[in-house]
């Protein structure tokens, strides 16, 4: 019986984490995790949308509103699902 040769694909890159401490909203919406607990993005993103009533938009930091934006830009087609 004749196979077809096995083709190697490309594997996707790792996930980026990022540290719950890393951002203070982050960090005030998942008090129950460790500050230097690592989420992927996804996770980040979906802590944010679950609890988006918690944070403090006027404390966030510009810094974090991006890295806010960048996590709906990959995993919701830029839209916050809040």
């Amino acid at each position: 019986m004749h196979r077809p040769p096995v083709r190697k694909t490309a594997q996707a890159a790792p996930e980026t984490t990022v540290r719950v401490g890393d951002f203070p909203q982050l960090r005030a919406i998942s008090w129950q995790l460790r500050a230097d607990t690592e989420l992927t993005g996804a996770e980040a993103l979906q802590l944010y949308e679950r609890n988006w009533r918690h944070v403090d938009q006027a404390a966030m930091s510009d810094e974090e509103r991006a890295f806010v934006q960048r996590l709906a830009d990959t995993d919701s087609g830029g839209v916050l699902l809040v």
